[in-house]
């Protein structure tokens, strides 16, 4: 795991830190959001950048490549996110959202689209360390079993191919299971291909001849 001065962070943060002195919530939230950034700096973490909620936050983030995205929302967490978790769609990373919205009731969709942890006001700036290594640890498990359940996904189509040219070649040359998938694997060898890279050209040329 990297060490918090190797942990690229981007802020996705309201538009303005300087509000009207005369409106109480927004002279909070700016509070809220002093208190996270100088939590994160007393951690050493690396802050590249602190973005709005703007049509350019999508190209900005694939500029820019963090490790981990901290959503400092304002009262409308639940629009924050549904923008943050659609600019990350393309390439997944730790969304950790800090938020004064005392209403909890769309966090189960926030962790179901891909917010990693919800933290809901209160936290004090020398938790955020270890909130952070929590996200990242569980960000990791998760994109592991994506991987795994990838893999049996591919793995299992490729046996569903391979069954269905063994058997287009048993059909079509007379022989039995074994000789078919012999020749799958000798044509493999052969071009130096995956015996089901064999097996679905077999099956495009079939499906193309009709």
């Amino acid at each position: 795991m990297k060490s918090p001065q190797a942990l690229r962070i981007v802020i996705v943060a309201p538009d303005s830190l300087h509000p009207d002195p005369s409106d109480t919530a927004a002279m909070v939230e700016v509070e809220r959001s002093r208190s996270l950034r100088i939590g994160l700096l007393q951690h050493g973490y690396n802050i590249v950048a602190v973005l709005p909620i703007d049509p350019f936050l999508p190209e900005r983030l694939a500029q820019i490549q963090p490790d981990m995205i901290i959503v400092d929302a304002e009262s409308q967490a639940r629009d924050t996110l549904e923008h943050v978790v659609m600019a990350t769609r393309d390439a997944r990373r730790p969304i950790v959202l800090f938020t004064d919205d005392e209403d909890t009731s769309h966090v189960g969709d926030a962790i179901a689209a891909g917010v990693t942890a919800y933290v809901v006001a209160g936290l004090a700036p020398e938790r955020i360390k270890s909130v952070l290594d929590v996200a990242m640890a569980r960000f990791r498990h998760e994109e592991e079993l994506r991987r795994e359940l990838a893999d049996a996904r591919k793995q299992l189509d490729e046996r569903k191919v391979i069954e269905r040219a063994k058997g287009m070649l048993m059909k079509r040359q007379g022989i039995d299971e074994a000789q078919a998938y012999a020749r799958l694997r000798k044509t493999a060898m052969d071009k130096g291909l995956k015996v089901a890279e064999v097996a679905q050209r077999i099956v495009d040329v079939a499906d193309l001849l009709g």
